[in-house]
């Protein structure tokens, strides 16, 4: 089974094919839509290359010895935070490329369309459907056993890829139809109006990863894993009847950062270290997740203003 690294290289070969026949072809055939497609590629291999490089470094820093020495010591705390903030600089830069599609649309179908020669963009947008539809079961196959976040949105990106690019077959293919007849006049819209319905397709794409990634790089507490967290930290509290705990977790990426201060009465007795931390390992397990990529720090207090 292939890892991360290797499907996503294995996508970037990929885009970059389709980001070369897409500028190829959209200068060829004179389509602003393929064009846009084919930038919009361009800017996905970019990101795929960002995401490889974060990849390798949170791999590596699961692995003792994995990195540099200096390297190591300057990101003592993981690299974690690098994933949300490559997928904020993809959907920013995607969101200012889909936006700018969708205005030179607009106003091309007000200054009366533009002309194009369907041929060659049938011929591209037929290559790219294939090439989408191979490489999206490829990596949807192979992420059920890896469970990336990355190659989970490169799937979602090959969807909408083939998706789109069907589209463009189809309208490229009733524009070729009216060559010759009553309605040839309407030509010269289908490529605008075909550029305005893929960049308003595509635009909730950007939207949603920026949500997703500016909530992690801002730190805005998970629901999920809060939940998860308190449930595991109440039953602690009662069974080794504390006077109560706080709990603080952060997500970024497949990281995730979680903090648990108990707080124990001061009327209890003494117990030896090897019990605190016995009753740490049971806490940690206790938590779902790959404990590879968590930051879990537990501490225990007499004082509840230390816990705050």
């Amino acid at each position: 089974m292939p890892n991360e690294e290797t499907i996503l290289k294995r996508s970037l070969v990929a885009i970059m094919m389709v980001a070369c026949l897409g500028i190829a072809f959209g200068i060829v055939s004179g389509s602003f839509a393929i064009l846009f497609d084919g930038v919009f590629s361009l800017v996905d291999a970019a990101m795929t290359i960002l995401s490889l490089i974060v990849a390798r470094l949170i791999a590596r820093a699961t692995v003792a010895d994995g990195l540099p020495e200096r390297l190591h010591r300057q990101f003592s705390t993981g690299f974690w935070h690098l994933e949300p903030l490559v997928l904020l600089l993809n959907a920013t830069i995607l969101l200012a490329v889909t936006t700018y599609a969708i205005f030179s649309a607009v106003m091309s179908l007000f200054a009366g369309g533009r002309s194009m020669d369907f041929g060659p963009a049938m011929v591209y947008a037929a290559v790219v459907v294939i090439i989408s539809i191979v490489m999206g079961w490829y990596e949807h196959r192979a992420n059920r056993q890896i469970k990336s976040d990355f190659v989970r949105m490169d799937v979602h990106g090959w969807v909408m890829a083939g998706g789109v690019t069907l589209s463009l077959l189809i309208a490229f293919a009733i524009g070729f139809a009216l060559d010759g007849t009553g309605y040839a006049w309407l030509q010269p819209y289908v490529d605008p109006l075909v550029l305005l319905l893929v960049g308003l397709a595509l635009l909730p794409i950007p939207i949603g990863t920026l949500r997703k990634a500016a909530a992690e790089v801002l730190q805005i507490t998970p629901d999920d894993l809060l939940s998860e967290v308190e449930r595991v930290a109440e039953t602690v509290t009662t069974e080794q009847s504390f006077s109560g705990h706080r709990a603080y977790v952060a997500r970024a990426g497949r990281g995730t950062q979680i903090e648990l201060y108990f707080i124990v009465p001061k009327d209890q007795p003494p117990r030896a270290l090897e019990e605190w931390d016995a009753l740490r390992d049971r806490i940690g397990t206790a938590i779902s997740g790959d404990p590879r990529h968590r930051w879990l720090t537990i501490a225990f207090t007499t004082d509840p203003a230390r816990a705050n």
